[in-house]
């Protein structure tokens, strides 16, 4: 924070000694606009640096907001030549510590949405899609804030409006700049430590730095060999698996423009490959990750009256990376089928971690079932996932996989297969099936209301 004072101060400095002056922004007359060059020039002269130093003096006070460019806002550096600039009002500049919260910006971006009428930046395309999917609980809210800021602005003066929209969207290219850029912010020069500064380090620091240091040397340690032992038992058992050490069978799409191996492996195939089938048994985790193989533990699980845990795990995922907007209503379900007393499908799970699960479940949030699904996955893991490897459902689909024989295309054939690739199925149909599946999979484990039925029986009768 103290770097940042001191730059403030050449900022203030240089407000009075580079000379703005009117410029047209397309139709509108912006005041106190300078260039580039005049910039540079009063840098050099006041630090006595040279051209290329003052560049990237000049460069770091864009990148920190207290100058921002007119004509092109996403270019963040500062030119030696007539671009034109404009200094950042101190209301938005760095020390005022204002938190660029998601809310402020999705009002931002709403509210630029109705000016534009809808034309945003890709950028900001993406940044609005994603809030909006993120604060759906409270995007009534926000778009009646930016409705209101967007009234107000069009009562102020056009070259006053015109400014404020650019130190505006000035701030917020430099705190939520676009996705896989560099900004400022993320490391800034208040992270510098102050070797001038007399700040002194409080007991409590020290205190929680000395029992952090005797927990790590407490800390078990393994052995270089048992590590090296368990990498090399890793390598063995994926090297088959790992395209890069072995080939796809029956090719490799991306070399040979043939889309067998993906229609092979998709989740609605009704036997899938050896590859595929012997992958699973290598960890609970990889049997779970292939949603075939996930489908085929469902079946020995239901065959052995034990599929509340399997369950659970699934719903617990789902909760996990579902959309904020059903959080609470996917908690209470939840709640209701696996953890109450008498519930339907009632997990046997630990008291403290049931106790910990439902007082979360208070305030619920994405990962208020994250003690009592590592619990359950771990049970799975030391008991059925062993018995799933040596069942007959198991050795069943062992037995049917396929082994697809390797393809042999010549040069002509992969130059037709190159000329006639697949566009292949669209993701969002792939979607609708896979919620079609779970759709039918949640119907058919719904509890059978036994008196409803035989009394709807007797009347048919």
């Amino acid at each position: 924070m103290h770097c940042l004072k001191k730059l403030e101060a050449v900022v203030v400095e240089m407000q009075s000694g580079v000379k703005g002056s009117e410029q047209k922004l397309n139709v509108t007359t912006i005041p106190h606009v300078i260039t580039g060059k005049d910039v540079i020039a009063w840098i050099t002269n006041k630090m006595k640096s040279t051209t290329e130093e003052s560049e990237a003096f000049g460069t770091m006070l864009v990148a920190y907001g207290y100058i921002y460019p007119l004509q092109n806002h996403r270019k963040l550096v500062m030119c030696n030549d007539s671009s034109l600039y404009r200094f950042q009002t101190p209301y938005f500049w760095p020390t005022q510590k204002w938190v660029a919260e998601d809310s402020d910006y999705a009002i931002y971006l709403a509210k630029r949405n109705i000016r534009k009428k809808g034309l945003l930046e890709p950028y900001e395309q993406a940044h609005y899609n994603h809030l909006h999917e993120w604060l759906n609980h409270k995007w009534d809210f926000i778009v009646m804030q930016a409705t209101e800021q967007y009234k107000a602005g069009k009562e102020r003066r056009k070259p006053d409006r015109v400014v404020f929209d650019c130190q505006e969207r000035a701030y917020w290219i430099v705190n939520k700049p676009p996705r896989r850029t560099h900004s400022a912010m993320d490391s800034g020069l208040e992270l510098l430590i102050d070797p001038n500064s007399d700040e002194k380090i409080p007991f409590d620091t020290y205190r929680r730095m000395n029992l952090f240091y005797q927990q790590a040397i407490m800390s078990s340690k393994v052995k270089s060999s048992v590590s090296l032992g368990a990498l090399n038992k890793y390598v063995a058992t994926y090297k088959n698996h790992d395209p890069f050490l072995a080939p796809c069978l029956p090719s490799n799409p991306w070399l040979t423009d043939n889309d067998s191996y993906w229609t092979l492996n998709m989740r609605q195939v009704e036997v899938p490959t050896k590859m595929r089938v012997e992958r699973w048994s290598f960890s609970l985790f990889e049997l779970l990750r292939d949603l075939r193989g996930r489908d085929d533990f469902k079946v020995f699980l239901k065959k052995e009256f034990s599929g509340e845990n399997l369950a659970f795990w699934e719903a617990a995922e789902e909760l996990k990376w579902g959309t904020a907007s059903s959080m609470t209503s996917k908690a209470e379900t939840i709640f209701k089928t696996f953890l109450v007393p008498g519930a339907p499908r009632w997990i046997n799970i630990d008291g403290r971690t049931m106790g910990l699960t439902v007082k979360g479940l208070d305030h619920p949030h994405r990962y208020v079932l994250e003690a009592a699904q590592t619990h359950v996955f771990l049970l799975m893991k030391k008991d059925t996932f062993f018995r799933y490897l040596k069942s007959p459902v198991y050795k069943e689909i062992q037995k049917k996989a396929l082994n697809p024989e390797a393809h042999n295309f010549s040069p002509a054939q992969l130059e037709h297969n190159a000329q006639n690739r697949s566009p292949g199925i669209h993701p969002l149909i792939l979607w609708q099936q896979a919620e079609a599946e779970k759709a039918k999979a949640a119907a058919a484990s719904v509890p059978v209301d036994v008196k409803a039925l035989m009394s709807k029986l007797d009347r048919i009768k």
